[in-house]
């Protein structure tokens, strides 16, 4: 989970402060203490850290805590606020040309990502916002990436534009953008070369490509693992090519977070999206708040929603909500909805946008084991139809034969037959409360 690690540290510092009725000088210095120590083990840029510190410290002793009637509650508040500052306060949206098509150009070192992420970027485009997005391949010096980049283009059915290895990639992107034109594709994305490190060889030909393509946007792609040499690499493009925004790849895998936290302050640019996995729609649209949110256990119910709203058929909620009113719904309805929950993505970072998550009893310890899932599939893929559709027909010897041809145990079928029939009466009581009230359902009966 993206932040895990600073998360964890900072909701434990937090927690000591949140319930106090009256806060001293020196409960927010112990606070700070402990907030600068979290940050500075995340790796953000210390120079941020003391700035940040330093902002927080002055609110905190200031009169809209010491005043207030739940001062612990308001210290969250400036933490939550600076935070969010600190990564760009607002969220920046991408750019749209008067005159299409609009020009994005991708740069970055190598292993970043940028290849990939091109395709999830022209993935996000189509999907989210209904664009007709061309691919451009003017990564000249690696024949592997434009042939990625072209395997990228057949996976989402969308037009890539290459010359091969023999054009210059300023010419490249010069020709892309006349066809896009004349095919009428209104955004073109520019797959730009990248180096092992930062080299003026480099440089020189992004700004050539960079004064043809015109871009509206120049995203720098930086791998978010990398900490603070990714707030290096991101001060040495902006400085020479003036870049837009930043796009940090790997998030999901980063429990740090210094490159997410430290970005913004340095080079004055946002960040505009994240990678959170390595499928094609697993590009987020960065929030600054809603992450901030999530850092400090607060949940962000507006991105599980969004991605309930990308993943959950309508069709198929309406269905199941009328079967939950009839009591009709059955293991069937339970292994689809399962599926549909897993297309959301890891159930770790599912938890985390679930406001006070963080403080259910035993969760940290269970730590949600996705092999649990595949356990349960297993049982139920046992079952036969009838026994799906029918569980109370189960006895001693199909439990026992269930659990032989799912590799588990009896009490491990009886568990699940339990859970399942307290979820039934669990979702009848909920959809009594919800009777009346109109709108798409979404629903996670194992959740």
């Amino acid at each position: 989970m993206a932040f895990e690690g600073l998360a964890d540290r900072l909701q434990s510092t937090i927690k000591k402060i949140t319930g106090k009725g009256k806060v001293s000088e020196q409960d927010v210095k112990e606070m700070t203490r402990e907030v600068r120590l979290a940050l500075l083990e995340a790796d953000v840029n210390f120079k941020v850290v003391k700035g940040l510190i330093n902002r927080i410290k002055e609110r905190a002793v200031g009169q809209e805590v010491m005043e207030s009637l739940t001062p612990g509650q308001q210290v969250i508040k400036v933490v939550k606020e600076e935070l969010t500052t600190l990564m760009g306060g607002e969220h920046s949206k991408i750019a749209v040309s008067d005159r299409p098509p609009t020009v994005i150009m991708m740069v970055g070192l190598q292993g970043a990502g940028k290849t990939t992420t091109t395709g999830k970027l022209a993935n996000h485009l189509r999907k989210k916002h209904n664009r007709s997005p061309l691919l451009v391949a003017c990564d000249i010096y690696r024949p592997a990436a434009i042939k990625q980049l072209e395997t990228l283009g057949e996976q989402l059915d969308m037009p890539v534009f290459s010359m091969g290895t023999e054009t210059s990639p300023v010419d490249i992107a010069g020709k892309a953008i006349e066809q896009a034109k004349e095919q009428h594709n209104d955004y073109v994305i520019i797959d730009t070369a990248g180096r092992l490190h930062v080299d003026n060889e480099l440089m020189d030909e992004l700004q050539q490509i960079k004064s043809v393509a015109r871009p509206d946007e120049i995203f720098l792609v930086v791998d978010s693992m990398t900490g603070q040499d990714a707030v290096n690499v991101a001060e040495s493009f902006n400085d020479q090519l003036d870049i837009s925004g930043v796009v940090l790849t790997k998030l999901d895998g980063d429990t740090r977070g210094g490159a997410a936290l430290s970005i913004k302050a340095v080079t004055d640019k946002p960040i505009k999206f994240a990678g959170m996995g390595e499928k094609l729609d697993e590009l987020e649209a960065f929030h600054p708040e809603r992450m901030a949110s999530r850092i400090l256990g607060m949940g962000d119910v507006l991105s599980l929603i969004e991605k309930a709203q990308t993943n959950v058929d309508e069709k198929q909620a309406k269905q199941l909500e009328e079967k939950m009113r009839t009591m009709s719904f059955t293991f069937d309805d339970f292994l689809e909805q399962m599926g549909q929950v897993k297309n959301m993505g890891p159930l770790d970072d599912l938890m985390a946008m679930i406001p006070g998550a963080n403080k259910m009893k035993g969760l940290k310890n269970a730590q949600l084991d996705e092999k649990q899932l595949v356990h349960v599939e297993a049982i139920i893929q046992s079952m036969t139809k009838k026994e799906r559709q029918e569980p109370g027909i189960m006895n001693a010897s199909r439990k026992k034969r269930i659990a032989k041809g799912s590799g588990t145990s009896v009490s491990q079928v009886n568990r699940l037959l339990k859970q399942f029939e307290e979820m039934k009466k669990m979702m009848k009581q909920m959809t009594n409360i919800q009777k009346g009230k109109k709108g798409k359902g979404m629903n996670f009966p194992f959740m």
